[in-house]
């Protein structure tokens, strides 16, 4: 290649030197050898891609020329996209050309009748509609094997054949030689009329399959709700029984000849804490106040214990009041359902995905809620796009099993029909009468509808805020479904409140509003928290830049090239009609249409119709589609003025994109990045940090944050918020709160309000000292970021299976467990075991383990006292509670760990829970 060129050029009177690169007229691929052949792939799009990067390289140079920064044009530096298309089309190769697919070959290779058995479909559905699905299939399939036929039932998945057999076997029926149920999928059924053979299609008796063609892969496993939050060295951290200081990050420290990772926390004074990383569950991430700093407590005084103490005091009155709403909800008497019986049990058969893990265990909970008798009053706070819809179909289905009404209540009417579709899709053949009340029914229809609805003709009524209006009446509704419950005023959540007295209340939400949040969390509301990430599904690609219409065009032609589609949300109805025009100027063969709330309720109907069935490529709307709207071939979202809008609004609009496996981008534009508000900027922030599948509960977290943490019930708290930190406020608050609850369910009442509570036995954290090297060394986990969320990882672990997955997923990721690695999890597990004998501290001293027993500890003095006179010589328990052990001569770590756990299982023996 040749010599590369300098020339000396003058710039605002200082000397430097250029770097001139190879004449532009050269091609790139004239390196390649001439013979070289060239495959096009998607020639159309491949031309477009090029003209678009030509424009962003003549773009850039104008915006520097502007400025007056020193640049060289395009041409002096790159090759026009013309020259290099000529290039490639200039020598051997081939072009593809994207074609439409071919109509689905017919041919059958055998004589099948296809005919017969679609009419035994149909009549099966007619008499669905009766008496479900399973009874009129168990006489088809027992008229075919007294004939001796051979009948296969393809069921999805091994779960799902399992389930079958289980509800055939209650009509008589099991699988035998001439009956046989399969596990693997069909998509259709057919009869072999020679061979006497009847093949039949879980799939199609019970609903089509939506994911055609999706590989199987193990679900993820459900997760809690444990906050791994990063900290970077100089954040603010709040340990449990110092206070607040500076984190400073990990360091290195050797003892004795072993090297262990430690957290160093610097306090007022210049004190400095080195905390081994087994006990970083007692360290938490400072969040206080927007835009407000933390004094720095100082090791050795009572200060942080006085604070504890003031804040404690602080937030009695607060569960008080919280207790008043836990009380009503205890003594108030509820419907109580029966338990899921056949149709139900036919419905979660017709589900065509497997549920994941955290689905499964919310469905659960909301279902065990319904048939209690207490009313339910239940959070499902899933992703978007996580499956809370299908959780509120179950639960609508068994209430209207059992006669009762219930009312779904959504914040838009465009979510309501869509919400409409999807009940109607999910309940077809299934005897459930369905309707909705918006403002897309005339007058007329809206009278009808709520005349069916009072006598008890409607079981299921989907609706926006009207269904809370005056005339509104029902029969018996026994259930209450909020969607999206932060997207409601005030004056509707009261209306709401009187509507939902005394009923079961279900809320659905990506990302609950603080107070919700809070409720919650402090167990007044139950919590179900959907955090497995269905199959296939990828994380939103999210980018933030500024405005620029080259960004728009780009976003858009680079979707439609993989025939997809784009919403341009623009909230503001007066220029919307400019922003279409843009973007229909930007993207010419673009079939482009206007969305927005104060359109007449028929013609936005009609739009939206329009872009599910694919005849609109870009929609250029409000945040009219916030909510719920399913399209899964749009998969690019483009927000102008994303400064503007709330942290919960733009989540919600992410997530209408990348519903399925196809990658989605979000593009959040700004005027100016370096200018942004701070409120908005710590917005934006969030939305990048927490950009991870299952970012919602993550997100609503920092949203507390971000707004100010003293919304649970008054400003009043935000003082002590700001002391503490919100986490160690809602600890002490939740540990008063559960103190409380279980006075009032043993007394029937709560205590006087001036009686002291005492230090919950959550903080009791057993302090191991062995002369062992635990932690994890920097040549596995190279990025100290990273190491320290693996540290908060392991350290959350309550039990050996949750380590095990954990090793597991390490082992996966980063490759088989170092020694040092290993050991750290040994040291994990023995914590565990340790906090349920309450044996606050292990030590490894010269030649014996010594332990130290806590006041409250379960174990009976009489069995360590008979484990010391029929233990080995030199074991002794000490008055002030120290078990000692021998140890062998210079043990190995595997030695040290084994007379552990026999000592711990020695203790333990069988009256202690492990």
């Amino acid at each position: 290649m040749k010599s590369v060129l300098q020339s000396r050029r003058s710039f605002a009177g200082d000397q430097f030197f250029l770097p001139l690169l190879e004449p532009a007229a050269v091609s790139p691929l004239s390196y390649l050898p001439a013979t070289t052949l060239t495959l096009q792939v998607d020639y159309p799009r491949l031309g477009q891609n090029l003209e678009l990067h030509g424009e962003r390289m003549e773009s850039n140079y104008q915006e520097l020329a502007a400025a007056a920064q020193p640049a060289l044009p395009p041409t002096d530096l790159f090759q026009s996209p013309a020259q290099l298309q000529s290039h490639l089309d200039g020598g051997p190769g081939a072009r593809l050309f994207p074609m439409a697919p071919r109509e689905a070959d017919n041919r059958q290779n055998f004589q099948l009748d296809v005919g017969n058995h679609v009419l035994l479909k149909q009549n099966l559905d007619l008499k669905r509609r009766e008496e479900g699905l399973l009874a009129p299939l168990a006489r088809q399939l027992e008229q075919w094997l007294s004939q001796g036929d051979q009948v296969y039932l393809a069921c999805r998945s091994p779960r799902h054949a399992a389930k079958m057999r289980e509800l055939l076997v209650g009509h008589g029926l099991d699988s035998g030689h001439h009956f046989q149920i399969l596990e693997q999928p069909l998509s259709s059924g057919f009869d072999l009329t020679r061979e006497a053979e009847h093949w039949l299609s879980e799939s199609e008796l019970f609903g089509e399959r939506r994911l055609a063609g999706a590989q199987t892969k193990s679900p993820a496993p459900a997760t809690g709700i444990t906050s791994h939050d990063e900290i970077n060295p100089g954040d603010p951290v709040v340990h449990r029984r110092h206070g607040i200081g500076i984190y400073q990050g990990l360091v290195p420290i050797e003892l004795n000849g072993i090297t262990n990772d430690y957290l160093e926390i610097h306090y007022r004074g210049g004190d400095k804490l080195f905390m081994p990383v087994d006990q970083l569950n007692s360290v938490g991430k400072y969040k206080g106040l927007a835009e407000q700093q933390p004094t720095l407590d100082k090791l050795g005084d009572n200060s942080w214990h006085n604070t504890r103490q003031k804040v404690k005091k602080a937030v009695w009155q607060v569960a008080r009041d919280l207790l008043k709403l836990y009380a009503k909800r205890q003594v108030a008497a509820g419907n109580r359902f029966s338990p899921p019986g056949e149709l139900y049990h036919e419905l979660e058969e017709s589900f065509p995905y497997d549920e994941t893990p955290g689905q499964l265990k919310a469905i659960g909970e909301v279902i065990d809620d319904l048939c209690a008798d207490k009313p339910m009053d239940r959070l499902v706070c899933g992703d978007v796009g996580y499956g809370k819809t299908e959780v509120a179909i179950r639960a609508a289905f068994k209430v209207a099993e059992d006669g009762g009404q219930v009312a779904l209540l959504v914040p838009t009417t465009v979510l309501a029909e869509q919400h409409v579709a999807t009940f109607r899709q999910r309940l077809d053949g299934f005897p459930v009468r369905i309707d909705s009340l918006n403002r897309f029914r005339s007058p007329a229809e809206q009278k009808k509808i709520i005349a069916q609805l009072a006598a008890g003709e409607i079981d299921i009524i989907i609706g926006t805020h009207r269904l809370l209006s005056a005339d509104v009446k029902f029969r018996q509704l026994g259930l209450l479904i909020v969607d999206e419950e932060h997207r409601f005023g005030v004056t509707h959540k009261e209306k709401i409140k009187k509507m939902s007295s005394g009923i079961d209340v279900l809320t659905l939400t990506a990302t609950p509003i603080p107070r919700t949040l809070q409720l919650s969390l402090l167990g007044v509301r139950d919590l179900s928290v959907i955090s497995s990430p269905p199959q296939l599904r990828r994380a939103v690609k999210t980018f933030i830049a500024r405005h620029d219409d080259l960004v728009i065009k780009e976003a858009i032609l680079r979707e439609m090239g993989r025939d997809g589609q784009v919403f341009l949300v623009h909230n503001r109805v007066s220029s919307i009609h400019e922003v279409a025009a843009k973007a229909q100027q930007l993207a010419p063969t673009a079939r482009v249409a206007v969305a927005h709330g104060q359109m007449p309720g028929r013609q936005l109907e009609e739009i939206m119709v329009r872009f599910v069935r694919r005849e609109i490529d870009v929609l250029v709307c409000t945040t009219i589609i916030e909510s719920g709207l399913d399209i899964p071939d749009a998969n690019t979202i483009i927000i102008t003025r994303a400064d503007r809008l709330g942290l919960a609004e733009i989540y919600q609009l992410r997530g209408r994109v990348g519903r399925g496996s196809q990658q989605a981008y979000a593009y959040l534009l700004v005027p100016a990045l370096d200018e942004l508000a701070g409120e908005a900027r710590h917005r934006l922030q969030a939305l990048m940090d927490y950009n991870e599948l299952g970012g919602g509960f993550k997100l609503a977290m920092s949203d507390l944050q971000i707004r100010g943490g003293g919304n649970i019930l008054g400003e009043s708290q935000s003082g002590n918020i700001a002391a503490v930190g919100y986490d160690m406020y809602l600890d002490l608050l939740q540990k008063t709160v559960l103190d409380l609850k279980h006075r009032l369910r043993q007394d029937g009442e709560s205590p006087p309000e001036g009686e002291e509570l005492e230090e919950s036995g959550e903080d009791f954290e057993p302090e191991i000292k062995l002369a062992v090297a635990a932690h994890i060394p920097a040549a596995y986990v190279a990025d100290v970021n990273q190491r320290y969320l693996c540290y908060r990882k392991i350290t959350a672990a309550e039990d050996d299976a949750t380590l095990d997955d954990i090793k597991d997923e390490f082992q996966d990721r980063f490759g088989p467990l170092p020694p040092e690695t290993a050991n750290l999890f040994e040291i994990i597990a023995l914590k565990n075991r340790l906090t349920v004998l309450r044996i606050s501290k292990i030590e490894q001293g010269p030649a014996a383990l010594v332990l130290f027993f806590d006041s409250s500890t379960p174990v009976p003095p009489d069995r360590v006292l008979e484990m010391v006179a029929q233990g080995q010589k030199g074991m002794r328990f000490t008055p002030e509670g120290k078990l000692i052990k021998p140890l062998p001569a210079n043990p190995s770590t595997t030695v040290v760990f084994n007379e552990i756990k026999k000592l711990l299982h020695a203790l333990q023996g069988n009256a202690i829970s492990p």
